[in-house]
């Protein structure tokens, strides 16, 4: 079977074809999805945003310019979704019980080297990046997109995810240091 481009997909879903779309869906939700939990840290949260992603899709898709990918359009639809939810979320007090169940940061060595492995480590010291360091780290390392398509996605110049790349690469190494984490993967 030959393999349909996306912007192929975007012309049909464009014309209201829906299988089209569901295509277009399954070959990027996962991947959608993935980057939308690490924005908002939520994941029931995530999955709403993923439908308002791809309604947005099938709306604005005869709108698509074709300046970017889809995909990288897709990602700047969603990343846009989560920044407004965010905006929209109101911080909500600690009950006590969740409160004193915190961890305190200051694990002594012997906790740190009882905790989970180097990935979780990773994800820990990840989470506790700004967004504008998590999702420059989030678009170049796993979602593999160059610092150009980075820049369009965040509307940003390269110049500005090239200096967020710097800091955050310099924040994650003192967090990994603090948790007791080397920088040699086995």
């Amino acid at each position: 079977m030959i393999e349909i481009s996306d912007e192929s997909l975007i012309q049909r879903i464009a014309a209201g074809d829906r299988a089209a779309m569901r295509i277009l869906h399954g070959r990027h939700a996962t991947r959608t999805l993935r980057f939308l939990i690490r924005l908002v840290r939520d994941e029931s949260q995530a999955e709403d945003l993923m439908s308002d992603v791809y309604f947005d899709v099938w709306r604005q898709a005869s709108r698509f310019e074709g300046r970017s990918s889809v995909s990288t359009w897709i990602l700047s639809i969603a990343r846009f979704k989560a920044l407004s939810a965010l905006r929209r979320r109101a911080p909500r007090p600690l009950e006590p019980e969740i409160a004193e169940a915190v961890e305190d940061d200051a694990d002594t060595p012997e906790v740190v080297a009882q905790k989970a492995s180097k990935a979780d480590a990773m994800r820990r010291c990840l989470g506790r990046l700004s967004l504008e360091h998590r999702e420059v780290i989030d678009l170049v390392y796993y979602h593999e997109r160059s610092v150009e398509e980075a820049s369009e996605i965040l509307q940003i110049p390269a110049a500005t995810v090239k200096t967020r790349m710097f800091y955050a690469r310099k924040k994650l190494a003192e967090l990994l240091a603090a948790a007791g984490v080397d920088r040699g993967w086995p």
